[in-house]
């Protein structure tokens, strides 16, 4: 398996809670979204867009997280007035970033949202790589996000707090300066992928 077309997207060190600004969407798509969905929508934009990869090609999300900080509100909205409001609801889900990625873009390939458990980023890359492992789909659009986790989390936190995105072309046929992947060197950490492909 080949990955090329990486594309990546951070905060800078100084504002963890910073987010592209996706000036290119319209103001009322924008302004509801959480740093999870503007980092996804923005690194999808710069593969599709960027690379000139075909719309239909199919997106495998991988998060350790989803939306975190949305989840809690909804959850501090149902304790204190019994009650959700449907659009908040339907932007707190695990799969909202990829689900407004797709809809930002015009994508029409559908898309997998993997949540690996014990923030396994190896078991996630390969949950986003089987089918072109297996031979079912020559490419496949990996895309990983994680947002900064907000402070009444941090206590329960295990490992390193590092909000970033970065979105990949998986295949089956080696294109341009593509890296070659397999079982033995699948990356460990979303900071190995990205270190991997670092000049």
């Amino acid at each position: 398996m080949f990955v090329s077309n990486v594309c990546v997207w951070a905060p800078p060190a100084d504002d963890l809670s910073a987010s592209p600004k996706l000036e290119w969407t319209q103001p009322i798509f924008r302004r509801r979204l959480s740093q999870l969905t503007k980092m996804t929508v923005q690194v999808a934009r710069d593969i599709f867009e960027g690379y000139g990869i075909d719309k239909n090609t199919k997106i495998v999300f991988v998060s350790f997280r989803g939306e975190l900080e949305r989840e809690f509100k909804v959850n501090q909205t149902l304790i204190q007035d019994d009650q959700i409001l449907p659009a908040a609801f339907s932007l707190s889900v695990f799969n909202a970033a990829a689900a407004q990625a797709t809809i930002a873009l015009g994508l029409k390939g559908g898309y997998n949202c993997v949540f690996p458990s014990g923030s396994n980023f190896a078991d996630g890359f390969l949950a986003a790589a089987a089918p072109v492992l297996a031979g079912t789909e020559e490419n496949i659009v990996f895309i990983y996000a994680d947002e900064n986790v907000p402070e009444y989390y941090k206590e329960f936190l295990q490992g390193p707090n590092q909000p970033l995105a970065f979105a990949a072309l998986l295949s089956s046929q080696k294109k341009g300066d593509a890296l070659e992947l397999n079982l033995d060197n699948i990356p460990r950490t979303p900071q190995e992928f990205i270190n991997a492909f670092k000049k």
